[in-house]
Parts: C-alpha cells; structure tokens; sequence
C-alpha cells in the first residue's frame, strides 16, 4: 500500500505527478477499491442494459480564469469531452457545478457561460444538469467548475492505459506545453516575442475519426496535468512496459522552448488541453498519421516514440546525440493551477 510522508495536504498532491499519484492511492482508492476505480483511466466504463458507457468527472480551478486561447468555461467542456474521448467514448451529456466568490463580476460570468455554451456546441454535446454555490468572498478564488460527462462507447472498442504492447508507436496530434504556457504568460504577466496560445480544444471528432478507419487503437491519454512525460509513466506502469521517446521527434512551438529556456522549465511535464497520445500497432502508424492531419485539432500529428518490452514501468529519452535519459514523473507540479 502507498505511504503519504506528509500530514497535511499540499500543493504538489494536486499536480498530477508522483505526489498526486500517492495520494489518490492511499487514500481514494484504498478506501473506495472497486475494478472500476482502479483502473485509473480517464473515464470509468461499464455496461448498462446492453449498452456500454464511460462515465468522468473532473474540476477546473485555473489561475487565471481567461488566458489567451481560452478560459475556464471551455476549458472544462474540452477536459470532459477529452476524458471521455480518451476511452473511445462519443461524448453525450454533461453536468456542470459552479464554485462562485462572493464579488465575481457578473460580466466574467456571462463570458465563462458563453465559452462553455460554444464549446459544447462544438463537441456535440449538451449541458443537462448543474448546480450553484456562492461562497463569501475569499472563500474561493473567483470561480471553481466541476463537471461531470458521460458518454456511449462503441460496440468492440477496447481503449485503455493497460492496453500498449511492445512494438506500438506512439503518436501525438500536435505541439507540446501549449497551455501551461499560455496559462502562466498570463498569470505572471509575461511578454514574449510571440504569444503562445492555449490547445484546449475538443478531441472526439479527431478520435471518432480513428475509431472509423478501423485502425486497432490500443491507448488513448490526454496529457493534461504532469504534461507528456507523466502521462507516458502512468501508462507505462499500467501496461508494464517501457516507453521510448525520440527528442528530435518531439513537436514544440518555438516560442514554448523560448519560454521554458527563461523559466527553466521542461515541456515534458507542461499541461496540454488540446493534445492526445495516441499508442498502436507500428505498423498502422503511418495511416493513422494520415487520418489525424486531416482533422482540425490534428494537423500537425506526427510520431514520437514506441513501445518496448522492458525494462517495465519506465520511460526513456533517445537523445539527439544519441545518448539516453530516463524521463521519470516529477513529485510535484512545476506549474500549479493551470487546469
């Protein structure tokens, strides 16, 4: 069983990363054990008279609440509809609760109602339930929203972080360490050369496009909180194998290196809300290259890395001068509050 060596909660059991990862275990799912839950993917799915569904929830308390490409309203439709996507779900229905401060402008909340109007709209989903509650000022920081999704998954669709085998590729659908970025340019009031944007943008057209070309999908994650190079561990530890990256491979936005230069920061582990990592068989990497480009949020899709036999649980870095590193999760969050 998992051991917390602290005894109060901190910043880092919120990050994603190792900290996170202990907590959840020693203390959510040690107490609320069941196959469902500890499974640990993205979304729960389980049949339902006849009928396979994927059920998740998650809660969005981003500072700071608008930031450029987005803000926390379409950021919690997109996380929602993605978490779902990420098991090969068609997004259906969502709910929504607000965590409101006393003081919140109600011009800011129109505007976060408005952004989540569209992006559901977008999805092809529909907003059915919700809840209000206002907290005295202080209380809360401007505006907290948890969500919650459900979803209909396909007859045959197996998607799951237990799911990579040796000799997979993996696959990602765009540029890495959009979001957290963009979140902290804004937060901290930074100017670079060129703005760098939020991803957040909804994936299930991008993964019912895969699921139509009949292509066998082993894994799907969207690399959110702990950024890729987490992501890659979780599955990694899921599926008992070892992951190999190619930095030469691996997409960024000059301006997301130029910033992490100055901050010191490294892109593996920075938040992405438009990105998924897609992980199947090496040899229908190249069509399924073909059908994420010619979506939207997939055009600049491209391969990164494949899947090894051992040693298990681990991911490395072939190097571009050929060395390798061992990419581990970090224990806390090098960017808190950027989901």
């Amino acid at each position: 069983m998992t051991k917390l060596y602290t005894e109060c909660v901190l910043l880092d059991h919120g990050s994603g990363g190792r900290a996170s990862h202990d907590l959840v275990e020693a203390l959510f799912v040690s107490r609320f054990d069941n196959d469902l839950l500890g499974a640990l993917d993205d979304a729960a799915v389980f049949d339902v008279g006849g009928s396979k569904l994927a059920f998740t929830t998650d809660s969005y308390v981003v500072d700071p609440i608008f930031f450029p490409g987005g803000d926390i309203g379409s950021l919690a439709i997109h996380g929602t509809v993605n978490d779902l996507s990420m098991r090969g779900a068609r997004p259906l229905y969502i709910s929504c609760g607000f965590i409101l401060d006393e003081g919140l402008p109600i011009a800011d909340l129109k505007e976060i109602i408005a952004s989540m109007d569209r992006a559901a709209r977008e999805a092809g989903v529909q907003i059915v339930a919700g809840d209000t509650k206002v907290v005295p000022h202080g209380a809360a920081d401007k505006v907290f929203i948890n969500t919650a999704g459900i979803g209909l998954v396909p007859t045959g669709v197996d998607i799951s972080g237990h799911n990579a085998k040796a000799g997979d590729a993996v696959l990602i659908n765009g540029t890495i360490g959009d979001h957290g970025v963009a979140v902290l340019s804004k937060r901290e009031g930074l100017a670079f050369q060129t703005q760098v944007e939020s991803d957040s943008a909804p994936l299930n057209g991008l993964v019912a496009a895969l699921l139509a070309a009949n292509l066998d999908v082993h894994v799907l994650r969207d690399p959110t909180r702990g950024g890729v190079a987490t992501t890659l561990n979780e599955i990694a530890a899921q599926s008992g194998v070892a992951i190999k990256l190619v930095e030469e491979a691996l997409p960024y936005k000059s301006s997301v290196i130029g910033a992490c230069e100055v901050l010191g920061l490294d892109p593996l582990y920075i938040a992405n809300e438009g990105k998924c990592l897609v992980i199947l068989p090496h040899a229908q990497a190249e069509r399924a290259l073909e059908v994420m480009r010619a979506e939207r949020y997939g055009r600049e899709a491209t391969l990164i890395g494949e899947v090894a036999a051992g040693p298990a649980a681990k991911v490395y870095l072939q190097t571009k001068i050929g060395g390798s590193r061992l990419v581990d999760m970090l224990t806390g969050e090098q960017l808190p509050r950027i989901c």
